[in-house]
């Protein structure tokens, strides 16, 4: 049986706590502009948000997906991500399902596909992927071939699909592999025409540029998000998500 699964169904209006403050006296949800934005339209996305019918996200990944580090599962990115989404969407039924299982690589998500995705018949997918192979120091079980048909197998079930890379935390960043991974997923992303939520640079520039503290947005292990983090990942996700769907309502055509 895959543990750490939850869903959350939202009508708008539900109320989260707001974004904690982050450690070393950082209080506000940094998101800079040009590290967000999507390149690719979201039509089917679109068009079901145009429909009024209930929204259904799958949020597929492992443990990053699944909330380490947070505090509880209302502070993992999924669920803050619902509430995010429903601000910007009122009056819309949403529907955001946490897929993420710790220490899972891509090919054990795609193992799990038809049930943990296909069968939910969802309007967008965010598969997060890629931290466990930098891990493992084994980049052989994450090629560019296993990326993109993961993309195509999403595409063939009508859904769209948004790709998230690795995290910037202390016990990624001395790998030699991270940036050559970050690098693969994004160069997927272009072959396959599909967006890509960069995470890594988000991240990078909260300390690189915001001068936060890894303590401040990495959970104490090192690795894993904390609740700031996760909150604000889930508001710069959010926002990336709705200026692609805004350029375009029509209904999606076939790629």
């Amino acid at each position: 049986m895959i543990r750490s699964l939850f869903a959350v169904a939202v009508l708008a209006d539900v109320g989260m706590p707001p974004i904690p403050p982050a450690g070393g006296g950082m209080t506000a949800c940094m998101v800079p502009a040009d590290p967000i934005q999507l390149d690719f339209p979201l039509w089917r996305m679109a068009y079901q948000l145009a429909s009024g019918d209930l929204l259904r996200i799958v949020a597929l990944g492992s443990s990053s997906t699944a909330g380490a580090g947070a505090s509880s599962a209302a502070s993992t990115y999924p669920s803050r991500l619902l509430v995010e989404l429903a601000r910007l969407f009122p009056s819309r039924p949403m529907l955001v399902l946490n897929r993420g299982v710790n220490g899972e690589l891509a090919i054990d998500m795609l193992a799990r596909f038809d049930e943990s995705v296909a069968a939910e018949h969802p309007n967008l997918v965010l598969w997060q992927l890629g931290t466990n192979a930098v891990l493992r120091s084994d980049q052989r079980s994450l090629s560019d071939a296993l990326i993109r048909d993961g993309v195509r197998r999403t595409r063939s079930i009508g859904t769209d699909i948004v790709l998230i890379d690795p995290q910037y935390a202390p016990k990624l960043i001395g790998k030699p592999q991270l940036e050559d991974m970050v690098a693969l997923i994004a160069s997927a992303a272009r072959k396959e025409s599909v967006d890509l939520f960069p995470r890594f640079a988000l991240m990078r520039h909260w300390h690189e540029v915001d001068g936060m503290p890894f303590e401040g947005f990495v959970s104490a292990d090192g690795l894993h998000m904390n609740d700031w983090s996760y909150a604000c990942m889930a508001k710069a996700l959010a926002a990336a998500i709705a200026g692609a769907t805004m350029r375009d309502r029509s209904r999606p055509t076939t790629r």
